[in-house]
């Protein structure tokens, strides 16, 4: 068995009891898109460049034997495969000819398709008080800004982006920062990803000042290391060490990173 098909067949539920077969009434299939992941409308990705032979042969999906699913009296129909990136993880086709194409996702049953709004930073039921007691706590701040129990959907990214846009040092323990400063670091994360996703309805690009730059909009060089808590996710982070100063302690001592 493929680790994807055990993926799928062992359910993981939000709610008490697991569902007992995937199609019955009640249950939702959950998409995890990750950093890569993506989804098509009625269309399939097409290839963006010639392979190592020159072909510029589109990726498609190898054809399996489509599984049928009953929800809310529509029908449809699963054709999963996972081989290659570029290959779709699954296609859903529809009795009405349209069909979804998901790449690059990770997949799981659940009992409930709703997840807690209290940590979507763009959610109106967003708990301000809860994301702000994370910050608090001593660990650097770029550590608890990815950690999706309380800041869900935001990136490395917004994370970079928030950070400079609070001139503040990624390695900057929360404890050492005051409230102010919290807050306002708060609402950089919730008006960047405000933004972001603002210009992307709209079809605009996204303005980034310091993700991948080697300089930040002052002309200062910029500085790029692999951040993360010991046994955890790495990621690049770049920041400014002229606008974003490392803090101090007590003791005079720059804010070390605690693993």
């Amino acid at each position: 068995m493929h680790p994807w098909e055990k993926e799928l067949q062992e359910p993981q539920h939000s709610g008490s009891e697991a569902p007992e077969a995937a199609e019955g009434p009640g249950n939702w299939l959950r998409f995890h898109f990750g950093l890569f992941g993506s989804i098509r409308a009625n269309e399939f990705s097409r290839a963006n460049k010639a392979n190592k032979r020159g072909d510029w042969k589109d990726p498609a999906p190898r054809l399996l034997q489509p599984e049928q699913i009953i929800t809310n009296g529509s029908r449809m129909f699963l054709m999963r495969d996972l081989t290659f990136s570029a290959i779709p993880r699954l296609v859903l086709y529809f009795e009405n000819g349209g069909f979804l194409v998901f790449y690059n996702c990770r997949m799981h049953w659940c009992s409930s398709p709703r997840a807690d709004p209290a940590s979507d930073i763009l959610s109106v039921e967003f708990h301000r008080g809860q994301a702000l007691d994370a910050l608090r706590t001593p660990n650097p701040v770029c550590y608890t800004l990815l950690d999706q129990r309380y800041f869900s959907g935001l990136g490395n990214i917004i994370k970079n982006e928030t950070l400079y846009l609070a001139k503040i040092h990624p390695l900057t323990q929360g404890t050492f920062l005051a409230l102010l400063d919290l807050e306002r670091l708060l609402d950089c994360a919730i008006q960047f990803s405000s933004d972001w996703l603002h210009d992307k309805l709209h079809g605009r690009k996204l303005r980034l000042q310091i993700y991948q730059k080697e300089q930040c909009p002052l002309g200062h060089a910029v500085m790029k290391e692999t951040l993360g808590p010991s046994g955890g996710w790495k990621r690049l982070t770049w920041w400014c060490p002229q606008c974003q100063p490392a803090v101090l302690s007590d003791h005079g001592d720059p804010s070390p990173g605690t693993e």
